[in-house]
């Protein structure tokens, strides 16, 4: 299990690396779709203890809602937006590799300061959770594309769901539940939000709403 649990991190950190390298947004939503899948897989084969119903319905409602429901969303939006390509970025597409490399390593080294207090399936899970949120929060600040800063607030919920993959068997499954809701209702107006901005100013250029004036 620890074999099967290692390579779905590494999968993971390659999601991201491939994210951040990405243009075209469909192949972005994409990307965080099958981080979603993965992520779902993640708590069925990390646990410490037995399969659990609870673990199981978590697993199940993940890769429903990360996997296929939030980037048909965010795919509609897009479409709607009549956009395809983030084609210039603030940070360009070489650079952030750069930026995401260094990144990779600040986790690593962030993970060896964070022991958890009891055994989990992997210590690359931590490491991997801090990467995913960090690649989430550049994405925001790195992109001009409101589709592209909601794919980046989704993968910063990604890595705070990874962490929180770690207490899987400790915490109220009432609790993950409701992250997973809360995430669905905040990429449900975003969408909205998308959709309007585009109707009204043909642009979904988050810099360019700098210049409105009342």
């Amino acid at each position: 299990m620890k074999l099967w649990t290692e390579t779905l991190i590494v999968l993971l950190i390659l999601t991201n690396l491939k994210l951040i390298s990405s243009s075209r947004l469909s192949a972005c939503i994409r990307i965080v779709a099958v981080q979603g899948i993965l992520l779902g897989v993640v708590p069925l084969l990390a646990g410490q203890n037995p399969l659990t119903w609870r673990i199981a319905s978590l697993a199940g409602l993940t890769m429903i809602l990360k996997g296929m429901v939030f980037p048909w969303l965010l795919l509609k939006a897009m479409r709607s937006a009549n956009v395809r390509r983030e084609m210039e970025p603030f940070v360009g597409y070489s650079a952030s590799l750069i930026v995401a490399a260094g990144l990779l390593g600040f986790s690593i080294w962030m993970g060896r300061q964070l022991p958890m207090p009891f055994a989990v399936a992997s210590p690359l899970i931590t490491p991997m959770a801090v990467f995913t949120i960090m690649i989430g929060l550049f994405a925001v600040i790195s992109r001009r594309k409101a589709v592209t800063q909601v794919l980046g607030y989704l993968v910063m919920e990604n890595g705070i769901y990874a962490f929180g993959l770690s207490f899987a068997q400790q915490e109220p499954f009432l609790i993950e539940l409701g992250t997973l809701l809360d995430v669905f209702m905040a990429v449900f107006v975003m969408g909205i939000t998308i959709f309007h901005i585009n109707r009204e100013f043909n642009h979904i250029d988050a810099d360019r709403l700098n210049a409105l004036r009342g």
